[in-house]
């Protein structure tokens, strides 16, 4: 039996990195570096951007302004780390840091799928029921919005986080993932985790799930609106809402394949975190910006004043 003397014994987990070569971890650094920079610079700019103009005052863009600061921290939660396990043998973190890392992974990662749904709402909103919308889609509104998409993230992560770190640690301390996540966790805790695990994926799975079907019905019902519309009606919904389903499933595909699935090979769900951890958060940017006018001639005009 397992005293509560051996549940303390792990003080640090080392973490493995995406490869065990040495020479492909540092091109894995130069790329990751590049990336991480990128998507800081890019979404900090979408919240200069928001925040600095007049003219980026509706519901849509005071939303994405909180996307961009959300990507900003969840990709630095796990993309520091991961950079810097590139350059040495042995990339550890002490136990208080990795249940901090899990808490963070989770808390801006629902937050995140939270605001996509609330901006799938607005759009929503802004097609179907245009001459309610400054009613509907009120500036408190939206601030309560935002601020229940904190709170959830919060409860969610802790949900998530308070039974993985209350479980013993006695034994092997090599993470298989370049963060600490749950699944990983839980095959180094020195109990049975069959429970603990079900429960961390009906939580992931509900939040997942019901916010994803939240959000194809909302495009369901904005398409059926759109029937025996104009071209142009078509072109201008189509415009506004394209951004917002490439991010969609830019964010959703991969966290579905890593949480909802059952437990497969660890190096793949390595790789398919990349994704959804880095990559994506990068990419919103450009998605957001490339199809929207409004927000590269706001980027422009800042560009000009600074």
């Amino acid at each position: 039996q397992i005293s509560m003397e051996n549940s303390s014994s792990v003080k640090e987990f080392i973490l493995l990195g995406l490869s065990e070569n040495q020479g492909v971890q540092k091109i894995y650094f130069v790329v990751l570096l590049l990336f991480y920079t990128l998507t800081v610079a890019g979404n900090l700019l979408i919240v200069l951007t928001v925040t600095s103009s007049r003219r980026l005052n509706c519901p849509m863009y005071f939303f994405l302004g909180h996307l961009s600061f959300v990507d900003v921290c969840y990709s630095s939660v796990t993309a520091p780390q991961m950079i810097s396990g590139c350059l040495v043998e042995n990339n550890s973190i002490s136990f208080a840091g990795c249940v901090g890392q899990l808490f963070g992974l989770h808390f801006f990662g629902c937050t995140e799928i939270f605001l996509l749904t609330a901006m799938a709402y607005d759009r929503y909103v802004a097609i179907c029921r245009p001459l309610h919308y400054p009613a509907l889609m009120s500036r408190r509104l939206c601030g309560r919005v935002v601020g229940g998409s904190w709170a959830g993230g919060f409860l969610h992560s802790t949900l998530q986080t308070l039974p993985t770190a209350l479980l013993p640690f006695c034994g092997p301390n090599k993470v298989a993932h370049y963060f600490c996540d749950i699944r990983p966790l839980l095959r180094l805790a020195c109990a049975d985790t069959r429970a603990a695990g079900l429960a961390a994926v009906a939580n992931s799975g509900v939040v997942a799930l019901s916010c994803f079907l939240v959000l194809v019905a909302s495009y369901v019902v904005i398409l059926v609106s759109l029937r025996g519309g104009t071209r142009a009606g078509w072109r201008k919904a189509l415009s506004t809402c394209g951004s917002h389903v490439a991010a969609v499933i830019l964010f959703f595909g991969p966290c579905t394949f890593v949480y909802i699935r059952p437990a497969g090979d660890p190096a793949e769900d390595r790789r398919v975190a990349v994704f959804y951890t880095l990559v994506t958060p990068m990419l919103n940017p450009l998605v957001y910006t490339l199809r929207n006018g409004e927000v590269k001639g706001a980027m422009r005009r800042l560009c000009r004043r600074k």
